[in-house]
């Protein structure tokens, strides 16, 4: 396998530019900029608000620095809090051309987006010289999610991505899940394979600190989809949504933006620490999509029962799909059809070993499903994290 070396020593899967707002009301000029570049490596991400948050930030900085990423261009509006100064020397600093875009001192909209098309077209001639180098499965970040689960996704394509996890992992490569609102109920599980007995401990805090965040926001994770899906209580869920994570022991717990670097298993804690200020944890999928990437996911395994078509800036998400007549329904967006399980009678082993060839072939640069159709979406909003103190009581 092949991959593009970064100054800092990661390597990425990726050699894209990505054009980021640094609030919404730069994110206009910021699309119209990518739009100008459909079906090449320019990907839009950014954040809507004005108010400054460290969580925001940190995501923020993590994504414009990671391997996928090759070069960086920030949009601002000029008068926002965001930090666009300490960003670009952040990026700088990680030997990345970035450049920053000031609607207000560059004449306004027309202006900005013809300087912006001018700016990526002088990254796309500096990126045609990254090295590319060998890329081993010791050098992967994988991570995965569940997205419209139904009856079929527990015994299908979540232990199937498990089976492929336990070979990634086997292999040196660092793999996470996450979701605790959705595993709610499998704590103690969790805990018995935990390293050892403090990680235990945290792991049984963060469930509970889940649960009662939900309880406060008046909901669970459990949705009408999942019910119209087949599946019958939040336990049977939890259940199926654990098992994405395979057999091997569990390393540490981390938080968004918090980047492993020795080869294991991570739970990623998705769930704002304190009171629940700040809404629901996650307001969609590719909210949590991006808190892996900013974890230096290179892929995303994304695991569905009733379908989705959501793909994902900065990393390829692979779709896979445990139900066979929703496969066949949006074989458009499938990468991987699990449900062959039930039709075919194949192995949770030989899903397995299919999930991890295709992500050689997607290192190796050939298409997700997702990354074909054009899907590059990005979701960031405000939350808090006690980074670098325990993420739950012990």
């Amino acid at each position: 396998m092949k991959g593009y070396l970064r100054k800092d020593g990661r390597k990425g899967i990726r050699n894209i530019i990505v054009v980021a707002y640094l609030v919404e009301c730069a994110h206009h000029v910021a699309r119209q900029i990518v739009a100008s570049f459909a079906g090449q490596d320019v990907h839009l991400i950014g954040f809507s608000g004005c108010a400054p948050n460290e969580y925001a930030y940190k995501m923020m900085q993590n994504l414009c620095t990671h391997p996928n990423v090759g070069a960086v261009l920030l949009v601002s509006l000029g008068c926002e809090n965001f930090k666009r100064h300490q960003l670009a020397k952040y990026i700088s600093e990680s030997c990345r051309p970035v450049e920053k875009l000031v609607i207000q001192e560059n004449g306004g909209t027309l202006s900005s987006v013809e300087q912006g098309k001018s700016i990526v077209n002088t990254f796309k001639s500096e990126l045609k010289n990254v090295e590319h180098v060998d890329f081993e499965v010791s050098d992967l970040v994988v991570g995965t999610i569940c997205g419209g689960s139904d009856a079929t996704s527990g015994f299908t394509a979540n232990p199937s991505i498990g089976k492929a996890f336990d070979q990634l992992v086997a292999k040196g490569a660092i793999c996470m899940f996450e979701e605790p609102g959705e595993l709610i109920g499998c704590e103690h599980l969790m805990a018995e394979r935990a390293e050892n007995e403090a990680l235990g401990k945290e792991l049984v805090a963060c469930i509970e600190k889940a649960d009662n965040y939900y309880k406060a926001m008046g909901h669970d994770s459990f949705s009408e989809g999942n019910a119209v899906g087949g599946l019958t209580t939040i336990e049977e869920k939890s259940l199926g949504a654990y098992s994405k994570s395979g057999s091997l022991p569990i390393k540490a717990l981390i938080r968004p933006g918090e980047i492993p670097t020795a080869s294991g298993l991570y739970f990623m804690d998705v769930v704002p620490d304190g009171p629940p200020l700040w809404g629901f944890p996650n307001i969609n999928d590719n909210a949590e999509i991006v808190e892996m990437i900013a974890s230096g996911c290179h892929i995303i395994l994304f695991s569905t029962g009733r379908g989705s078509v959501v793909g994902s800036a900065i990393s390829p998400v692979i779709k896979v799909c445990g139900n066979p007549k929703t496969y066949q329904n949006l074989s458009g967006d499938m990468d991987v059809n699990a449900g062959k399980i039930i039709t075919e009678g194949a192995s949770l082993d030989a899903l397995g070993d299919e999930i991890v060839g295709l992500i050689k072939a997607v290192v190796n640069g050939n298409k997700t499903k997702s990354e074909q159709l054009g899907h590059q979406e990005f979701s960031l909003g405000y939350k808090y994290f006690q980074y670098g103190k325990k993420n739950c009581d012990v």
